[in-house]
């Protein structure tokens, strides 16, 4: 005897009924409305969550472009073949002044330019503790990214077990700046700081 018999209690199927024109579908959003003085990871992109988009080092600018499309996102980590993080790579790398200039400098075509040629090096990356991360306000993040001059902040984390810093997740100006109510697409520092700095006056106004 079945548990899906007639006269057995169990399972029973859910009404259902047919699509409506205009039907949609949800789409994930990590855009919850912040203050100055909401918690920081309420704007950072945590890695546990969201699987961290990748780039390896011989990828070309093209590629790599792609792959910000395709994610959404305007930041890669550059992996080696452990998946050891060895550098990152914006979208304003890939897109602004900086590959033209090293064309000009080098010669060669832009479409030979790769990852690596263009991508901030492991060491020349500053990380956050995600210790303290997890005492900070959405302010002390934009101060942070201020004082930095950089538009992304990578946090980190380390193992208890094996003491490996890993990068757990990341802050994102544009990201913020959305949060806050001020939609960003500038490449410019100044000019997201600006912006985000005149919505974090109106929350305190």
């Amino acid at each position: 005897m079945s548990i899906f018999d007639k006269d057995v209690p169990g399972p029973r199927p859910l009404p259902t009924g047919k699509a409506p024109s205009g039907t949609g579908f949800i789409k994930p959003s990590t855009f919850t409305p912040v203050r100055a003085e909401s918690p920081a990871l309420s704007v950072m992109t945590d890695l546990k969550q969201v699987s961290a988009a990748t780039a390896v080092a011989d990828a070309n600018l093209a590629q790599a472009t792609q792959r910000m499309i395709s994610r959404g996102v305007r930041l890669l980590l550059v992996v080696n073949r452990d998946d050891e993080v060895i550098g990152l790579i914006t979208a304003r790398d890939t897109q602004g002044e900086r590959p033209i200039q090293i064309v000009q400098d080098r010669g060669g075509k832009f479409a030979d330019l790769l990852v690596s040629d263009l991508m901030c090096p492991r060491e020349k990356i500053d990380i956050i503790d995600v210790a303290d991360v997890l005492r900070a306000t959405v302010g002390d993040v934009v101060a942070t990214l201020m004082a930095l001059k950089r538009q992304h902040a990578l946090v980190s984390e380390r193992d208890p077990v094996t003491g490996q810093t890993n990068i757990r997740g990341i802050f994102s100006a544009t990201q913020i700046g959305r949060q806050l109510g001020a939609p960003i697409q500038t490449f410019d520092v100044t000019s997201t700081f600006s912006e985000i700095e005149r919505f974090l006056a109106r929350d305190d106004a």
